[in-house]
């Protein structure tokens, strides 16, 4: 392909991304850019061209070795709900903008340390991004058929322009604000999009070779089988290859938290915490794709190239070698996708960490003070903006210096090994409040250093010198020192070799230095505050205990200086009314200190913002008993304040009680008067009755017909009935209420005991033409007065009869046994109980709100009387909830 072509298809592929990019950033609110599918696929900038393009090479001459990266990655993957949740809830609160920010405040905002962390990152991230230069050089060459051409200087070096293009764009899209913690959601946009890219491209490419080139998997394998060597391909070299797994597992697994790259898009570009769940399997389904076709691609490019060709670039050089051009360019843009994503991403947060944690506190400081917001704001953008050329640059020289002799696999690794050593002040610290910063400065100084002896210096004394004697002697020849075989160690491979040495030294370090040398108070709040997450929100307010002299007037000119008049003074309003101070409070408090290092984070980091604010308060020394004291006070508050809020919340809820006590009482007093009309209504129909028939036959004794006499000494015969069961059940209920009433308990089968008191209501049903049904015909015996219980069925019955429909009702008495008593049920098919009233249909005077304009007929004391009944023979009764159609009452009796 021309070279002009491949250069074109590049410009118009970065215009494509400036658009999504655009886009993004112009629809941010949109559910299109917050999604956890754009959140997952963004922390697909894990891979990059080392896994578009190295995992084939491994895959092709070692075998399976390349799967433990991607294991450590998938083991990690659920343990991030845990981890990396409360890394992301601590970062969103304090404004965190880099990995070496979330370091240095762990331990007090401990300025060296961020500084040291950002020099960490700098030398591990930098051969990473020339192993990027190194992919699109070398597959541009591929691609133009250029590979014989040597460039004698920059100028004429297609990677130093392809160098370029990358840091301008890079430039562009991540300098845009100077508040390096707000999301980019323009950058995340164009990952997501370049993840699908090079995800599909490469499943295209595999499927091609596998399944176009070969005749599918098993082709590729019988034919790959009977080779030379095949079986050093898919099997490990016992123990000492099992290690080796181990350690590269555990290096991938610290890699995918650790990773300025992976940081930032993982927690600081985070949304919302519950795109968790969705990147916890979808992360790894990801991974598992990308690798379905490695080993097959490995093989089929082994059988056709033999070692002819670099393996790494089989994916290209297969389609070519058909001629495909298509095919090739398509695998082009999806490596160019995954070197772009990870070079802009990567450059983004190292230009943040560098700007925030090196320039910034050790050397600007006092320019930014004496600046205005508008100056430092260009300031701020401008050494980013530097940052990352100079970073990208300064890739671009180690990849001419030392990268073209070096695998784009043994790079990665050296990245991987080199960042690994944050992990133990990372991790630990996470969960461990005794951990200094004096140990963690020193565990990675000594890891770093025990990862230049094994693992940096050989390969740049090999690459200089030609020779490798130091590999082979070790230093002044001692054999104990050899940096490949340290100590007599030499069946690890040199990555795994450098990390497990340097990462034993590290934590013994951290350890031993942590239990013996304590941080001091500002130190040990905040890893408090980082170990406890339960607590944190809580903590996070005291994290730092502060004693002495400070005034608002002075703080907000610091922050007028970054962040403007205008926003300055709507923060401050903020704090203000969260705490519920006066708007014209003149001193600060510990509290306003630390909101206002959190909110100069964002733009030049937790070390420069703890520097800025110390300059223009007056902090006095805290011996350790002053420590104690100011935590013993705050203690105390705590403590008062809790107690007053249980007191106050004891006093809310005994004023509710109250209320609804007297409500209660409003309402049974209301149903009181409307019982007592009812009963004296109740009372007064049958005596009317009695006294107009009594005289109709006093003054027509003579003259009326015989069976006319009849029907009128009948009527009075039913209203004086009526009557008396009226006054029973008034007398009844007092004595239930007043406890004068005396069972008489015998021993009684209940079957007959139900038998009666159908029978006694048959003639009531029988008019309305309703079903009575005894479910249950068998034999039970149990003591209890028959009489009452009588009572109660029949109070049952005749409320389930009142409430059923004329000629379709059918009422069903059931009983069933339990462990200590029988359970009694009477159900019909009526109107039902309304589930407001369930718990009130017992109580004396009341009387359903949902029933016709007319009251059935009754005192509201019928069910009252029958739970009086029940509750002497100390059973219980209820309404039976979700019956859909009628109601169901039941009552127990207990055995003994």
């Amino acid at each position: 392909m021309n070279n002009y072509t491949l250069v074109f298809i590049i410009i118009v592929y970065l215009a494509v991304l400036f658009f999504i990019a655009f886009l993004a950033e112009k629809k941010r609110q949109s559910k299109w850019v917050n999604n956890p599918y754009v959140y997952t696929l963004s922390l697909a900038v894990y891979c990059s061209a080392w896994t578009y393009y190295g995992s084939i090479g491994i895959a092709a001459n070692t075998g399976v070795n390349f799967i433990p990266i991607y294991l450590g990655p998938v083991i990690a993957a659920p343990l991030w709900i845990l981890i990396l949740r409360k890394i992301i809830r601590i970062s969103k609160q304090h404004k965190i903008s880099s990995i070496a920010d979330f370091i240095s405040l762990r331990y007090g905002n401990n300025r060296f340390l961020g500084a040291l962390v950002t020099i960490i990152c700098f030398l591990g991230t930098v051969p990473y991004i020339s192993l990027q230069l190194k992919a699109v050089s070398e597959t541009f060459e591929i691609m133009t058929d250029d590979t014989s051409y040597i460039s004698t200087s920059i100028l004429d070096d297609t990677t130093f322009y392809v160098a370029l293009i990358l840091a301008i764009f890079a430039t562009f899209f991540g300098t845009q604000k100077t508040d390096a913690s707000e999301k980019h959601k323009g950058i995340i946009a164009t990952v997501a999009f370049e993840s699908v890219l090079k995800l599909v491209f490469f499943l295209i490419i595999g499927a091609y070779i596998t399944f176009y080139l070969f005749e599918g998997t098993t082709d590729i394998y019988n034919q790959i089988s009977i080779t030379e060597n095949f079986s050093q391909l898919i099997t490990l070299k016992g123990v000492e290859d099992g290690f080796n797994w181990f350690f590269m597992i555990a290096l991938s697994f610290m890699a995918i938290f650790l990773l300025p790259r992976q940081f930032q898009v993982s927690v600081l570009e985070n949304n919302r915490e519950k795109h968790l769940k969705k990147a916890i399997w979808l992360f790894p389904l990801y991974l598992l794709l990308f690798n379905l076709f490695v080993v097959f691609i490995a093989w089929a490019g082994k059988l056709t190239f033999g070692n002819s060709v670099n393996a790494e670039y089989y994916t290209l050089l297969l389609p070519l070698e058909q001629n495909h051009s298509f095919l090739a360019s398509l695998v082009f843009l999806g490596g160019f996708s995954a070197v772009i994503s990870m070079v802009i991403v990567s450059t983004l947060a190292l230009s943040t960490m560098v700007s925030n944690n090196l320039i910034i506190p050790y050397g600007f400081l006092d320019k930014f003070i004496q600046n205005q917001p508008d100056r430092n704001a260009r300031y701020i953008k401008n050494i980013r903006r530097i940052s990352i050329f100079s970073i990208i640059i300064t890739a671009y020289f180690f990849y001419v210096s030392f990268s073209k002799e070096l695998s784009l696999y043994s790079i990665g690794l050296i990245s991987f090994v080199i960042i690994a050593q944050l992990a133990p002040s990372f991790f630990i610290g996470l969960y461990w409040n005794r951990g200094s910063s004096k140990a963690a400065i020193i565990g990675v100084i000594v890891g770093f250093f025990i990862v230049f002896y094994t693992l940096i210096l050989p390969f740049t004394l090999q690459a200089y010198t030609g020779t490798d004697d130091f590999i082979q002697y070790g230093l002044n020849g001692i054999a104990a020192l050899k940096p490949y075989a340290l100590f007599g160690i030499d069946f690890l491979s040199p990555p795994s070799h450098a990390f497990f040495w340097s990462m034993s030294f590290n934590i013994l370090c951290y350890l031993a230095f942590s239990l013996t040398s304590k941080g001091n108070y500002r130190e040990r709040n905040y890893a408090e505050m980082f170990v406890d997450s339960r607590n944190f929100t809580k903590l996070q307010d005291s994290a730092l205990v502060w004693k002495g002299e400070a005034y608002v007037a002075d703080i907000k000119n610091v922050l007028n200086r970054f962040l403007g008049e205008k926003r300055a003074q709507r923060a401050l309003n903020l704090f203000f009314t969260k705490y519920k101070l006066p708007q014209d409070t003149q001193l600060a408090d510990a509290r306003l200190i630390n909101f206002s290092e959190k909110l100069l984070t964002g733009n030049i980091g937790s070390a420069s913002a703890k520097i800025l604010i110390a300059s223009v308060v007056k902090e006095e020394q805290i011996s350790l008993v002053e420590v104690l004291k100011i935590l013993e006070e705050s203690k105390e508050h705590v403590v008062n304040n809790k107690v007053l809020l249980e007191k106050s919340n004891e006093l809310s809820k005994l004023s509710s009680k109250l209320r609804d006590v007297n409500q209660e009482l409003i309402s049974k007093d209301k149903q009181k008067d409307e019982f007592l009309d009812t009963v004296a209504h109740e009372l007064k129909t049958p005596i009317t009755g009695i006294r107009a028939a009594t005289e109709l036959l006093m003054d027509e004794e003579d003259e009326m017909p015989k069976d006319v006499k009849h029907q009128f000494l009948k009527n009075i015969l039913q209203d004086s009935d009526r009557l008396g069961r009226l006054i029973n059940n008034i007398l009844d209920f007092e004595k239930l209420e007043t406890g004068h009433l005396t069972l008489d308990v015998q021993l009684n089968d209940i079957q007959k005991t139900i038998t009666k008191a159908i029978a006694s209501m048959s003639h009531i049903s029988n008019k309305k033409n309703i079903k009575l049904v005894n479910k249950n015909p068998h034999t039970l015996k149990l003591f209890y007065d028959e009489d009452r219980i009588l009572q109660v069925l029949t109070n049952l019955l005749s409320n389930a009869i009142k409430f059923c429909e004329a000629g379709k009702g059918k009422i069903v008495v059931d009983f069933k046994l339990g462990n200590e008593c029988i359970k009694v049920s009477v159900t019909d098919n009526g109107k039902g109980v309304p589930e407001e009233d369930h718990d009130y249909i017992f109580d004396k005077f009341y009387q359903s709100k949902h029933q016709n304009t007319r009251k059935p007929q009754g005192s509201g004391l019928g069910l009252a009387i029958t739970k009086q009944i029940i509750e002497k023979h100390h059973g219980e009764i209820w309404a039976k909830k979700g019956v859909k159609n009628g109601a169901t009452l039941v009552f127990t009796l207990p055995f003994k």
